[in-house]
């Protein structure tokens, strides 16, 4: 399969900060190992970035009540494997291209609920801002990476 061909999946993504500045990370329910991510998926046709943000951070945790501090300039990116090419999205992409909110949860633990129609996470925690590059899977640490400077200019 060539790599090059294959376009970019659009997708958002959604920084959940709690009250004590901890990020929200699930782990997968289709990659139950040691990873863990923050929710994110794809955009619907004739769907808004915001709007498709606010979907998937439902369908994904059940979250209602937040409010947004930021909408991220630009895009980030990661590429797929060469071993995963074809397996995820029916192989039509090669990665994705995100645009990602940082949020702050307005709502008490028991609020989310990851008992949804698609479930996708299997479990979640809160962590610690710099921990994120090092829980997540690895083909997606630089995109993680490079978000941490948008994280801390938004709580400093």
């Amino acid at each position: 399969m060539n790599k090059k061909i294959l376009p970019l999946r659009t997708g958002v993504g959604a920084i959940v900060l709690n009250k004590d500045n901890h990020v929200f990370v699930g782990k997968r329910r289709d990659n139950p190992g040691k990873n863990w991510q923050m929710p994110q998926g794809g955009v619907d046709k004739n769907e808004n970035y915001l709007d498709a943000m606010k979907r998937e951070l439902f369908e994904e945790t059940g979250i209602k009540n937040f409010e947004i501090l930021k909408e991220i300039n630009g895009w980030k990116e990661y590429e797929l494997p060469d071993y995963l090419l074809g397996k995820i999205w029916k192989g039509k992409y090669r990665g994705q291209k995100q645009k990602w909110f940082i949020i702050r949860f307005l709502g008490k633990n028991d609020e989310i609920n990851l008992q949804t129609n698609n479930q996708e996470f299997i479990e979640w925690k809160w962590i610690q801002i710099e921990n994120l590059p090092n829980v997540i899977v690895h083909f997606k640490k630089n995109l993680y990476t490079s978000l941490l400077p948008e994280i801390k200019a938004v709580i400093d």
